[in-house]
């Protein structure tokens, strides 16, 4: 089996290319079977390896957690080439230990979402893969390694909250997510985590924890104000993250989440609708 060399591709804001070694190569504007993705894909160089970047929210951020067009941002992704995705991605603290500043990898998902296609596979296509373990625990250790370069704290597991958004949590709901255990709370790691597994990719989260919500007494309820001055320091630990990362990705073939349908496609072949096998054909042939 001949070895594929790995892509790195990046879902975050736009303010993560601004890393001082990155060759911006091209910006290329994608078509998918889904729709086009959340704006153009920028192809960049570093440290001599390929990598491509995409702005979740689009440029500007205009647009919101629930209008995101993830199915067509992650086959864009596919259709470029990249093994391993990495969501860099501003979140609420649910513990006391994870302080404003610091950096996770979370491990788990909880989802809380209501209104957003979650599949590639539908009109004629089953498809159930295994979601146990959402993220790729060997990207993860890798990361691992890159975010302590950066001298940030970096909190290693945990589960990430993904709630419909656009309105943060109220107070209620905050307590309740602590209950179920969980310690961060976002809007955009789901469907994109399921997505990425259906396209037999890696997938880690670099998650900034930028609050504490609105659940813990002793600090200010969370306001875009307070995000954005935490998400600038934020921002300069991810850049230096994604620079140590570069040297430490792997070969794709070493990881299960490339043989992610190897066994999930319960459909048999001859009864796809041919428009759907066009639609999926990528994902399909891996």
């Amino acid at each position: 089996m001949s070895h594929k060399s790995p892509v790195l591709g990046i879902i975050g804001g736009s303010g993560l290319y601004q890393i001082p070694d990155l060759e911006v190569v091209e910006q290329i504007q994608c078509d998918t079977p889904f729709g086009a993705p959340s704006g153009p894909i920028v192809r960049g160089k570093l440290r001599g390896r390929e990598l491509f970047f995409l702005a979740r929210h689009g440029a500007g951020h205009t647009i919101s957690p629930s209008e995101i067009p993830y199915r067509a941002n992650v086959y864009a992704l596919k259709s470029l080439g990249v093994t391993s995705v990495l969501s860099v991605s501003a979140v609420g603290s649910l513990r006391e230990e994870i302080v404003p500043g610091h950096l996770v990898i979370p491990d788990q998902l909880i989802d809380r979402t209501r209104s957003r296609v979650d599949t590639f596979f539908k009109e004629g296509i089953v498809v159930h893969v295994e979601m146990a373990d959402p993220y790729c625990s060997a990207f993860q250790e890798r990361l691992e390694e890159a975010a302590g370069e950066s001298g940030a704290k970096v909190h290693k597991g945990g589960t990430l909250v993904c709630i419909e958004g656009p309105q943060f949590s109220t107070r209620a709901e905050s307590f309740m997510y602590r209950g179920f255990g969980a310690n961060l709370v976002g809007m955009t790691a789901l469907p994109e985590a399921r997505l990425v597994r259906e396209a037999s990719m890696c997938y880690a989260t670099l998650a900034l924890a930028t609050d504490y919500d609105c659940w813990y007494e002793h600090h200010d309820s969370v306001t875009v104000e307070g995000v954005m001055e935490v998400m600038r320091h934020n921002i300069a630990l991810a850049r230096e993250t994604l620079t140590a990362l570069m040297d430490r990705l792997s070969d794709p073939l070493e990881c299960q989440c490339h043989n992610a349908l190897r066994y999930a496609v319960i459909t048999q072949s001859e009864a796809i609708p041919q428009s759907t096998r066009e639609r999926v054909r990528l994902l399909l042939e891996g």
